[in-house]
């Protein structure tokens, strides 16, 4: 399996750059077409070194609030200012005219078919215009008529508390615990080939945003247990959502819960709650009376993180409103896995009625590499690079890839009554 959501070569060279003392500038990014579709800044990616030890020790722990997990803190008084950084057009100005027809949402008066299982919402079926009229997007056009049956969602993304109960009960062991082979990283010396999975670290100054190795780095020994590297952990963070998790271990979670991942159609129709082709999950406005809907990136990206919000990185689930449907996170926090297979041309083709993807993958930025479907965006989203956190945006990734801004949430039966 290829451990690349940005490319078998780019992982490639991050992990000889981090592992060989070669410069960062080696690691140029063969994918940086793609990058801002593939969820790398709002997906995966690398990270700078982690932290010493004695570092680790002398910082506030995770529980001790919300600035505590994550990176050394940087003086908000010193950040630069995010008005000064070009930004993508708002929703209404960046729209495409012709970008499909647009129907209402209809929602079924639907009950759940049994009992609903702990910590899931019953999402009824429905109709709805599945995609994105806003011009970025151009993997989410045309909007399109899509109907779904009902089913029972995760109300939240799986935490590390949830996660750590299935590996306590299997065994099992994740991807980026696994050490690769050179089938998986071709080029790579074998004494570099370790274990690990790509950490997201900003750089000490501002970057061209069209190469991710700027802030993305493959850090040996990041897992789901240490998602910033062997010297951080999750204590303090048991409610915050599981990162470095693979679409693979994804799936493995999902059966033995006796669930499944979502579809990128029932995803979406989730995500927006019954609202018709609103640009949030929440409504119109990205921060409603001046207040925050979702943890995303505030200040200049990827240097500086004002952290308006009070968070570096992940926040615990349930920190911010749900939506109308009672889900929470669907914006922002982390990406999320769909089960299907990711195409840019897809919705050109989909299936009117709960449809489930198409049979293969072909991501024409990245020839030859699988990829699945995210989505929701993540804590580094930011319309200063990919705003994906948008009901409406697509995200891909490699699925033997993880990184420490991915995670996701699981989906039960159409029959309630037959999910353990």
């Amino acid at each position: 399996m290829h451990r690349s959501t940005i490319g078998i070569a780019a992982v490639a060279l991050l992990l000889c750059a981090a592992g060989c003392g070669l410069p960062r500038a080696v690691a140029v990014n063969p994918a940086a077409p793609a990058a801002r579709n593939a969820g790398l800044s709002a997906a995966p990616g690398p990270v700078a070194a982690p932290t010493s030890p004695s570092a680790q020790q002398s910082a506030p722990s995770a529980a001790a609030g919300p600035l505590a997990a994550g990176l050394p803190p940087r003086a908000a008084c010193c950040s630069p200012d995010e008005s000064a950084v070009p930004h993508l057009p708002a929703p209404g100005a960046g729209s495409v005219t012709a970008a499909g027809r647009v129907v209402p949402t209809v929602l079924r008066r639907e009950p759940p078919r049994g009992e609903r299982p702990a910590g899931m919402v019953w999402i009824p079926g429905g109709r709805f215009s599945m995609g994105s009229p806003y011009a970025p997007f151009d993997d989410a056009r045309p909007i399109h008529t899509v109907e779904v049956g009902g089913f029972c969602m995760d109300a939240t993304p799986v935490t590390n508390s949830q996660f750590a109960r299935f590996v306590a009960a299997t065994g099992y062991v994740t991807t980026a615990e696994r050490k690769p082979t050179a089938k998986d990283l071709p080029g790579v010396p074998e004494d570099k080939l370790v274990a690990g999975s790509l950490v997201f670290w900003p750089p000490e100054t501002q970057v061209p945003l069209d190469d991710v190795s700027g802030w993305w780095r493959y850090v040996p020994g990041a897992c789901w247990r240490h998602p910033e590297g062997p010297d951080s952990g999750i204590e303090g963070r048991e409610q915050h959502p599981v990162v470095q998790v693979s679409w693979y271990d994804a799936a493995a979670y999902a059966k033995w819960a006796g669930k499944r991942l979502p579809t990128e159609a029932e995803w979406e129709f989730a995500a927006r709650g019954g609202l018709t082709q609103q640009p949030y999950v929440w409504g119109k406005e990205f921060r409603p009376g001046g207040k925050f809907m979702a943890n995303t990136w505030q200040g200049r990206f990827p240097d500086t993180n004002s952290r308006s919000d009070g968070w570096e990185r992940t926040s615990p689930v349930r920190s911010y409103p749900p939506n109308r449907f009672g889900l929470y996170d669907m914006a922002g926090n982390v990406w999320e896995w769909c089960a299907d297979w990711y195409r840019p041309d897809y919705y050109a083709h989909s299936p009117g009625k709960n449809p489930k993807g198409p049979s293969s993958s072909s991501d024409p930025s990245e020839p030859g590499q699988p990829k699945r479907v995210q989505r929701g965006g993540s804590f580094l989203c930011t319309d200063q690079y990919c705003s994906r956190y948008m009901p409406g945006g697509r995200g891909k990734g490699a699925p033997d890839t993880g990184a420490s801004h991915v995670g996701f949430r699981c989906v039960a039966p159409l029959n309630p009554a037959s999910s353990q």
